[in-house]
């Protein structure tokens, strides 16, 4: 690995020893920050006068042959952090080792957060000052292709092992370099560890997995954090294997388990500006590529125009992730989202309602990500509405006004034995299911 390439999740499982030093053990738990200066420079003009990838060993052989006297653990510990800051997430490197891990924000030097899925916490990093940050927040830009300074004070990039970095340098953040960090973790869970997580209950699950397998087209909503992506990746794992899956995204973050997935992702401009590839354009290309489902990982711009309209036209099955705080907001939402795409609200309006089954609204408590509804996208005299069909509060499943619509969609007889009326027991008209199927919320380690 050069000293230029991104971090990957292989730096990140080499610890010192457990019976390490002082010093050690002080790296190992945060509360020193950084390596020593002289050490970090003595040891990068040692492994940059060589031609080769920096390797961890060179690394170690490099701290070996600076004379310090670190002691065995000491040294271990030391080429550890000169690793992590040469081809890593420096200080921050000791906290992707946690699988629960899925954003770190650094807010200057001595503030530093994490979130496992439950919510923000402050970790156990520091940084020397603001020109370390500065310089872990260049160099990651760097690997990314692109260029942070005054003149490009705000980038978003994708790192190689599946890092998305967004930096903002001062005068922009008022209090210094600030970085936000998203892990994408590989693993993709199961409808069943889902359901075992309190993402939903057995009835939720076997509408969803009945949505997928009836070729239901569908939009996840939700605020971020919440599990859009994650419950996009498992739904989107049910499809029949014969299917082609064609995966629009700004940033790639789906890998769901199927065996035919063709994945696009948007391409920025490089630092002259020039080749930029946005997902409108994506979704355009995608069409001649005979896509059995149209996925496009958020909707977030002039692209919903797109989508709407290939879903429009015989492809059905497909779906998406939309920012909402509530699926009341979706119509809103996608609204604004059109005019960024020079649609009329009436345009809109016709090519939502006719091109969406189903709106499944994800929310995120202190108590963990969890569906909160199923909606239908209706056309109505007052404009587009989401209707309820299947709410979730307080641990208590309530069949909405537009189960009939969504029952027949799915192909359920709503007052059948399949339906809410059946084992269930959900009723119509608004009646509860009973609190054993009901939804409870638990922590889990999903990216969302």
């Amino acid at each position: 690995m050069s000293a230029h390439s991104a971090p990957g999740p292989a730096d990140a499982g080499r610890g010192p020893d457990a019976a390490g030093s002082a010093g050690a053990a002080r790296y190992r738990h945060g509360s020193r920050a950084s390596v020593d200066a002289l050490l970090l420079e003595s040891v990068r003009e040692s492994v940059m006068s060589d031609a080769g990838p920096v390797t961890p060993s060179r690394v170690a052989a490099a701290v070996q042959a600076s004379g310090r006297l670190l002691g065995t653990a000491g040294a271990l510990a030391a080429a550890e952090g000169i690793s992590a800051e040469l081809n890593g997430l420096g200080p921050l490197q000791m906290l992707v080792r946690d699988p629960a891990v899925t954003d770190i924000f650094v807010n200057g030097p001595g503030s530093v957060w994490l979130d496992r899925g439950s919510g923000l916490e402050r970790a156990a990093v520091e940084f020397s000052g603001e020109p370390q940050v500065r310089a872990l927040a260049a160099r990651l830009v760097s690997a990314g292709g692109r260029r942070l300074d005054d003149g490009s004070p705000c980038v978003d990039v994708r790192l190689d092992g599946g890092y998305r970095v967004h930096a903002v340098l001062p005068p922009i953040s008022t209090e210094g370099t600030l970085l936000s960090i998203r892990i994408r973790r590989d693993r993709v869970f199961s409808m069943d560890e889902l359901r075992r997580n309190g993402m939903f209950g057995s009835f939720m699950q076997t509408v969803l997995e009945r949505m997928v397998a009836r070729r239901l087209s569908f939009l996840i909503s939700g605020a971020t954090g919440s599990g859009k992506t994650t419950l996009l990746a498992t739904l989107l794992g049910l499809c029949p294997p014969g299917e082609r899956l064609v995966l629009i995204e700004d940033a790639s973050e789906l890998n769901p388990l199927h065996p035919h997935v063709v994945s696009l992702e948007a391409r920025h401009g490089n630092l002259e500006g020039g080749g930029v590839v946005d997902l409108g354009e994506l979704v355009r290309q995608s069409l001649r590529m005979r896509p059995d489902r149209l996925v496009v990982g958020e909707c977030r711009g002039a692209e919903v125009r797109e989508l709407l309209a290939a879903m429009n036209t015989g492809h059905r099955g497909g779906g998406g992730t939309i920012h909402a705080n509530t699926a009341a907001d979706v119509p809103a939402r996608l609204t604004a989202l059109g005019a960024l795409a020079g649609m009329s609200q009436d345009a809109v309006r016709l090519q939502a309602a006719s091109a969406l089954d189903a709106v499944v609204h994800v929310d995120r408590t202190k108590a963990g990500r969890s569906v909160a509804c199923l909606g239908v996208l209706d056309d109505t005299v007052a404009g587009l509405v989401v209707g309820s069909a299947v709410d979730v509060s307080e641990g208590t499943i309530r069949c909405g006004p537009a189960w009939p619509q969504l029952a027949a969609r799915l192909g359920l007889d709503p007052d059948g034995p399949d339906g809410p009326a059946g084992p269930a027991g959900i009723r119509a008209g608004g009646s509860a299911l009973p609190r054993e199927d009901a939804v409870h919320p638990g922590p889990d380690g999903d990216p969302g």
